[in-house]
């Protein structure tokens, strides 16, 4: 497989800062771009230090959030009861299990044949219209620090079904939010806090993989990368909260439907 070159990791990082936390699925973008301009598949490799690249995006675009959720985690380990926000804290643990085992039983698969443009038509148009529905039928009624505990193992089971390129992580896990009564913004807090734990995993593990390939080039093009996605991530995230509060999920609804409509016509 041929290393990408400069433009194309600049292009790449982009795209996967931009598309990883709104919910149109960075993992679709980063198989359907390199096809679309005849690149070759920049592989799982590269893909996982985006990932890593957007995870420092969200740490530091919710730093004041992460004290009190490490404090009152810490305090509830030592016996001193469990306060709305070390609730959340383990539900974004606890909710990393799910998709931690389903990706690491299922990676051959996702890493191979689940990378098609034509599972990404399907995805893409069936979870558009789910989260569609979620927005219009979703109580919208509680935040974040107010779940229940089967609310929780709801979204995180919602959270494993993203290993599937076009499902997009966020998109499902904003779904499963609004269907269990968040409010949009509650569910894409909730589904960007339940963002660390599990891209944390899958970042390191593919750069542990280049790092043990002994790779140097690739590491400094992936290190490059990283940093690309974090600022483009940041600016995503922002965007987004922003855009939830006026416009809802809809535009991502219709972004969506028409993607996958073009890949319907195009492949199938």
């Amino acid at each position: 497989m041929s290393e990408p070159t400069l433009l194309q990791i600049i292009v790449l990082a982009v795209v996967q800062g931009v598309t990883e936390f709104l919910p149109i699925s960075s993992s679709a973008h980063l198989i359907l771009v390199p096809k679309l301009f005849a690149w070759p598949d920049q592989g799982l490799a590269f893909d996982g230090a985006m990932h890593v690249g957007t995870l420092s995006a969200v740490l530091w675009y919710f730093r004041k959030h992460l004290w009190p959720l490490t404090r009152d985690f810490g305090a509830s380990l030592r016996g001193q009861g469990l306060t709305p926000t070390g609730r959340l804290a383990w539900a974004v643990l606890l909710g990393t299990v799910p998709a931690a085992i389903a990706g690491l039983a299922l990676h051959d698969l996702i890493e191979g044949p689940l990378r098609s443009p034509r599972v990404i038509a399907v995805t893409t148009i069936g979870y558009a219209l789910l989260l569609l529905v979620a927005d219009r039928i979703g109580r919208q009624q509680r935040d974040e620090y107010t779940f229940r505990w089967r609310d929780a193992a709801f979204i995180a089971a919602a959270q494993a079904l993203a290993l599937i390129p076009g499902t997009s992580r966020s998109g499902v896990t904003m779904t499963a939010g609004l269907l269990a009564g968040l409010t949009r913004a509650g569910a894409a807090r909730f589904s960007f806090l339940l963002s660390i734990p599990i891209t944390a995993l899958a970042g390191g593990y593919e750069i542990l993989k280049l790092i043990q390939a002994g790779a140097p080039a690739q590491l400094d093009k992936a290190l490059l990368a990283a940093a690309v996605a974090a600022v483009s991530g940041y600016l995503a995230i922002a965007f987004l909260m922003r855009l939830l509060q006026s416009r809802g999920m809809t535009p991502f609804v219709v972004y969506r439907l028409l993607l996958g409509a073009i890949l319907v016509a195009y492949f199938y």
